[in-house]
C-alpha cells in the first residue's frame, strides 16, 4: 500500500511537470510515463524500489532543468545518459529508448519552438 501510494504521487508529479512542455512533447512524454508505470505495476519489491528511485531522480533532474529554463528562458528538455547508466539498462529498456528516439526524430514530427509559443509539427 505504501509503495502504491508513493508510485501514484510520483506519477502525478511527473505528469504535472509535463504540463510545461510543448504539446507534442507533452503527449509523447505522458504516453511514455503511462506505459512505463503500467509495465511495472506487477514488479517485485526490489524492482519496484529501483524503478521508483530512478523515476524520482529523473523527476528531480526535470525540476532542476525547469528552474534553469526559467532563469535563462531557453528550453532544454531531457538529460544526458552516461555510459555507466546505459550499462545498467536491460535490453527491453534499450529498445524502449530506441523507440522513443525514433518517435521524436521522425522526419514529419519535427518540433520547432519559437519565442511566441507557437508550435509547429
Amino acid at each position: 500500500a505504501v509503495m502504491a501510494g508513493r508510485a501514484r504521487r510520483l506519477y502525478g508529479r511527473i505528469l504535472q511537470l509535463h504540463r510545461a512542455l510543448p504539446p507534442a512533447l507533452r503527449d509523447l512524454g505522458d504516453r511514455y510515463v503511462k506505459e512505463e508505470f503500467r509495465r511495472h505495476k506487477a514488479a517485485g519489491p526490489a524492482e519496484a524500489q529501483r524503478f521508483l528511485r530512478e523515476w524520482e531522480a529523473t523527476l528531480i533532474q526535470q525540476q532542476i532543468n525547469e528552474d534553469k529554463q526559467n532563469l535563462r528562458e531557453k528550453a532544454v528538455y531531457g538529460i544526458q545518459l552516461t555510459e555507466e547508466k546505459l550499462d545498467d539498462f536491460r535490453d527491453e529498456q534499450i529498445g524502449q529508448l530506441k523507440e522513443l528516439m525514433n518517435e521524436v526524430t521522425k522526419p514529419n514530427k519535427k518540433i520547432t519552438i519559437s519565442k511566441d509559443s507557437e508550435f509547429k509539427t
